[in-house]
């Protein structure tokens, strides 16, 4: 009796013990499901770019700053020219890219995941040039630059020139235009203003990040531009104004649509923009320049950062879209210093719009 009543207390026991084995592993299993739900945050997620280097000053000052708030995130940024920036977004080989030129239906039909504009910044493009002893000033009217980036006025003291600048001794001095020899959207910038300001040269010439210039030599990248110019006598150039002042380069004043003579700056930029708000598309693809109104300077463009509309890794994607939003919300206190516009609050929303849509 005792010895039966042993062995169905030993039964009881062994049941009992695998209930409890197999509670715990379901615990375990429960407890695994939940650690693989979790999604772990971003650690030392670099973030690679490539492109124009017309807003590079302020994005590299951006990036610094962006990484002192997040010292996980680092953004490789490779300032190679707005053409260099899509070709590697065709690619596939950064995360983002960066252009002063809007992309065409065509080239945004070989980026395989989709693109997205996103407007960072507005910059004014600077005339410089390199006349011994004459400061900024001399007056360039649309017709005299186009004829000088033509190969049709040689000379500095070229009586066109000289009409607009009696208070200047200009010198008998050989003019060597500088323009961008890589894909550039400063080039896209100023080849597009004068297009519109001269039939002839669209006509001859055209508009793009890559143009056959008529005459003068290249320089790689708006740096290259401005280390040319300084270095050759008679020169003239254009890069983004705030290389002009970095390099301490002199630079014209350029008569615009209302018939003023006006130097490029941070409001005449920031004029053009708040002019375009009223007609900006849903995909923020548009030119403002030759912009009208009294104080208002011709050659000024946005600066876009090119996102893709999907992302396999969604990691990567949430940590960009994060440095985005700061960049046209946050990091636009930086514009100013450098000569750069802030994004008017209007195009900033229509960004908050357009980044919703990334997958």
């Amino acid at each position: 009796m005792f010895k039966r009543a042993g062995v169905i207390a030993l039964v009881l026991i062994l049941a009992l013990s695998l209930v409890v084995v197999g509670c715990g592993k379901k615990e375990d299993v429960k407890k695994e499901e939940t650690k693989q739900e979790v999604k772990e945050p971003a650690k030392d997620l670099t973030i690679n770019g490539a492109g124009a280097t017309f807003p590079y000053p302020l994005y590299s000052k951006m990036f610094s700053a962006y990484n002192k708030l997040n010292p996980e995130i680092k953004v490789n940024y490779q300032s190679i020219g707005s053409g260099g920036g899509v070709k590697q977004m065709m690619e596939g080989t950064v995360s983002f890219g960066a252009s002063d030129a809007f992309l065409s239906e065509e080239e945004m039909g070989k980026i395989k995941n989709g693109v997205i504009h996103v407007p960072m910044t507005i910059g004014a493009v600077a005339v410089v040039y390199n006349l011994e002893g004459i400061a900024s000033g001399v007056k360039l009217t649309q017709e005299t630059l186009t004829d000088i980036y033509l190969g049709t006025i040689k000379k500095w003291n070229d009586p066109k020139i000289a009409a607009d600048n009696s208070d200047i001794k200009l010198p008998n001095v050989d003019i060597t235009p500088v323009f961008r020899s890589d894909g550039s959207g400063t080039t896209s910038i100023f080849t597009d203003y004068l297009s519109k300001v001269s039939s002839e040269w669209k006509e001859k010439v055209g508009a793009g990040k890559s143009v056959k210039f008529p005459a003068g030599i290249g320089g790689k990248g708006n740096e290259g531009v401005a280390g040319q110019v300084k270095q050759l006598p008679g020169s003239i150039g254009y890069v983004e104004l705030a290389y002009a002042t970095t390099n301490n380069l002199s630079y014209a004043k350029l008569r615009n649509k209302d018939g003023n003579f006006t130097a490029p700056s941070l409001e005449a930029a920031s004029a053009a923009a708040a002019g375009a708000i009223a007609d900006m598309p849903k995909d923020t693809r548009v030119s403002i320049v030759e912009p009208g109104g009294k104080d208002a300077y011709g050659i000024v463009g946005f600066s876009w950062i090119l996102l893709n509309e999907k992302y396999e890794d969604q990691v990567m994607k949430e940590e960009l879209l994060k440095l985005t939003k700061w960049m046209y919300r946050d990091g636009q206190q930086f514009s100013k210093a450098l000569h750069y516009a802030p994004i008017p609050e209007e195009i900033a929303k229509l960004n908050d719009n357009n980044l919703a849509v990334i997958k």
